[in-house]
């Protein structure tokens, strides 16, 4: 299969860790350019060695997506180093847990409005060079109840609803649109690698709650985001897809 992302130039918003990082490297193995963004230098550096040993050009800059003004300076540095935007990837999250005021702000503000804002920005680029994809990355809990985690569940259920009219909107700019809602994923330093460490029962039971009897890797999320960016994927648009490892049927 012929993916033909050779020299594209890809952003990914939170990009110096688990999902994020993972989704970079994917991109950087296919021998792309790459843009990524989060909040602490320490994770940036490292972020950026890994992908330098990819063999990727890399950009990257310290930007608090909730700031919609640092966010759009971002996308515009991001195109200016790179030459230009083919692909987005929206990653962050607030991890808005819990039913609380804070919560449902945290997930408005970064699950939603610098998704909004990220590929309001990006598109301009993607427009200049004729055409791109975004790829949003949802979760599973935005697909069913939430019960442990109403806010986290419903903000992303607003992104995988945002997906399809996005697609509509921009199909005519030739620029596509598809989410990936993952399941439960596990990272050194990630919610689930401190929950296996300090609640063993959570982890157990969510464990045993998917057929293969593993949680999933950022690199399992990779592969699935970059087809849906590449040629092989160009008929694909409005669409989620669950990579959960059959987490939802059960």
């Amino acid at each position: 299969m012929k993916l033909n992302l050779e020299g594209h130039n890809v952003v990914v918003t939170g990009g110096s860790r688990g999902i994020g990082l993972g989704i970079a490297a994917g991109f950087a193995a296919e021998g792309c350019n790459i843009s990524i963004c989060a909040r602490g230098q320490e994770s940036l550096d490292a972020a950026r060695a890994d992908l330098e040993a990819l063999g990727a050009k890399v950009h990257t800059a310290i930007c608090d997506v909730a700031d919609g003004k640092a966010l759009e300076a971002y996308i515009d540095a991001a195109a200016a180093e790179l030459g230009g935007i083919n692909v987005l990837v929206n990653n962050p999250s607030g991890f808005g847990t819990g039913d609380s005021d804070e919560a449902w702000q945290k997930g408005m503000d970064v699950d939603v409005m610098a998704l909004v804002r990220a590929t309001r920005q990006a598109t301009k680029h993607m427009e200049k060079a004729g055409g791109g994809s975004v790829v949003h990355i949802a979760s599973i809990s935005g697909l069913a109840a939430s019960a442990r985690n109403p806010a986290y569940g419903a903000v992303k259920a607003a992104v995988i609803h945002y997906t399809t009219t996005q697609a509509s909107m921009l199909a005519g700019r030739n620029i596509r649109v598809n989410c990936i809602a993952p399941g439960s994923i596990e990272f050194p330093g990630g919610l689930w690698d401190m929950a296996k460490k300090n609640a063993p029962d959570l982890y157990g039971s969510i464990k045993a709650s998917i057929p293969f009897d593993r949680l999933g890797t950022p690199e399992e999320i990779a592969n699935v985001a970059v087809f849906l960016a590449s040629d092989a994927g160009r008929w694909v648009t409005g669409q989620t897809v669950a990579v959960d490892g059959g987490q939802l049927l059960r």
